[in-house]
């Protein structure tokens, strides 16, 4: 499944004439037309053994990109997704908000969930079987089951995602086993014209290797504030997303992500040194967290440049500052240029947001900025991306709501909700949400259900359910009596997320 754009049309072929001089008798003059799509005739015998150190710039010598291919193709993994979908209505029960609608359908005619799936493509980093893949390869799954280049099949299940830049991390086999993996390179070195391999699964087929170049750098999509893609004319089809934008060093440079629609062969991959710094946080913390300033920018014309008495056209224009907002407390004004942060050049805004946002919050940096004819130098404290921040705290106690370690979020039932779902007492807290592939959703725990007990434990409000899940580590036993309508029953799991 590759997310496709909506560009015009391109046209033409793209033929390319190499030519490669002597130097010392290191290599022979040869010269070749390459034409897409580009067939190269593999090596009767592939180096065994580590990958060479090529110049990046150069094919391999003998013209065939095998010892390369051979090297990532156990670290590529092809991915199967199931996902189920409710029925006409296009809404789960519970997103009815406990409308009458909604109890009748949750009691009685629930509409039927069809499965839906779908294939992606990955790469693993680290060799205890954690993956980097896009976003929406694995978006609503409720099953994820990864194959590796030898045929075996393993469960995976999601550490962590990060829509705004469609990636996500995965680990196999609950880290318990031992896998083939690849190094993720450095981006910021490659060049446009690079020799690069696109690695996946496109309509299924798996292990499927694309030879191409780098075609442009930074490229804007207008898909988010962080785009920042890798152009490349290796072949990216429905079903390469996920997989590794290679360079000749068998490093990863990129995860290929978007193609053109109607484009012939152009593909775009996320950088590898943005992947790295998502991939780190979600490890870690299972999610990502992202600067913020509190100011609203423009792109600085020519025309608006010289009215502000600036050189040059080179920065980024405040038009608003946030009351209380970190670059508030720093001194920052409308009208300021801000030229550059830590020392890097902001030559627009995008070049700011994807700065800001992967600075890490509650640190401090340093701005140059143009006022009053002059260049000064401010340093502001770097805040948390306020829609990030509300997300955190709607999952603390005393928030109304909460998320434990059993993978279930619930709130206090109402009047209201005790009303509508029948129940002689307000006593308990109600699911409202079971993260797929917990313990407590393979249990039988579900949306509606409310919860009396925790290890023969009486829940009769939030703070009771707070109170006895806080203490719980992972693996611990748990039994919970459930009520779901009339009927009351009892789930026993251990705790964790699967």
């Amino acid at each position: 499944m590759t997310m496709q754009l909506r560009r015009r049309t391109f046209f033409g072929a793209l033929a390319i004439t190499l030519a490669v001089g002597v130097a010392l008798g290191a290599f022979s003059a040869t010269r070749a037309e390459l034409r897409r799509p580009l067939l190269l005739p593999q090596s009767p015998q592939a180096p065994v053994g580590p990958i060479p150190v090529l110049p990046v710039q150069m094919p391999p010598q003998g013209g065939t990109f095998a010892s390369v291919a051979d090297a990532i193709k156990p670290a590529v993994i092809n991915i199967n997704t199931v996902s189920r979908t409710a029925g006409p209505q296009g809404r789960t029960p519970f997103e009815e908000y406990f409308g009458e609608e909604f109890f009748r359908r949750f009691f009685g005619e629930v509409p039927e969930r069809i499965p839906q799936r779908s294939l992606g493509s990955g790469v693993i980093v680290d060799p205890s079987g954690i993956a980097l893949t896009n976003a929406h390869v694995i978006d609503k799954a409720t099953e994820i089951e990864v194959v590796t280049l030898d045929g075996g099949k393993h469960r995976a299940k999601v550490i962590g995602v990060d829509k705004k830049t469609d990636l996500a991390v995965l680990k196999l086999d609950d880290g318990k086993g031992t896998f083939k993996y690849a190094r993720l390179g450095d981006s910021d070195r490659a060049q446009v014209g690079d020799w690069v391999l696109a690695v996946g699964s496109p309509f299924g087929l798996q292990a499927t290797v694309t030879a191409g170049i780098i075609s442009a750098k930074a490229r804007q999509l207008d898909q988010g504030p962080f785009d920042d893609f890798l152009q490349t004319d290796a072949a990216i089809n429905p079903g390469n997303s996920g997989g590794p934008l290679v360079n000749m060093q068998g490093e990863v440079i990129g995860i290929n992500t978007a193609i053109v629609a109607g484009g012939s062969g152009i593909g775009f991959a996320i950088p590898s040194n943005m992947a790295r710094k998502i991939y780190t946080e979600l490890r870690e913390k299972g999610r990502v967290t992202r600067g913020w300033l509190g100011v609203s920018i423009q792109p600085l014309t020519p025309e608006l440049a010289r009215s502000f008495g600036s050189k040059d056209a080179k920065g980024v224009l405040i038009n608003e500052v946030m009351p209380d907002s970190p670059a508030a407390k720093a001194g920052l004004k409308p009208g300021d240029i801000l030229l550059e942060f830590e020392g890097r050049s902001m030559e627009g805004p995008g070049d700011l947001q994807r700065a800001v946002g992967f600075f890490s919050p509650d640190r401090s940096a340093k701005v140059k900025i143009w006022r009053d004819q002059a260049e000064k130098t401010l340093e502001v404290r770097v805040g948390q991306a306020p829609d990030e921040r509300q997300a955190q705290q709607q999952q603390r106690p005393g928030s109304g709501r909460a998320r434990s370690m059993l993978g279930l979020e619930v709130r206090p039932v109402t009047p209201e909700i005790a009303r509508q779902l029948n129940l002689r007492t307000t006593e308990g807290v109600i699911v409202v949400k079971v993260e797929d592939g917990t313990p407590a959703a393979e249990a039988g725990v579900q949306r509606g259900d409310v919860v009396k007990q925790l290890n023969g434990q009486t829940v009769r409000t939030m703070a009771d359910f707070e109170r006895l899940t806080r203490d719980m580590k992972d693996g611990d036993p748990l039994t919970v009596l459930l009520q779901r309508g009339a009927m009351s029953l009892y789930v026993a799991f251990r705790v964790g997320r699967g």
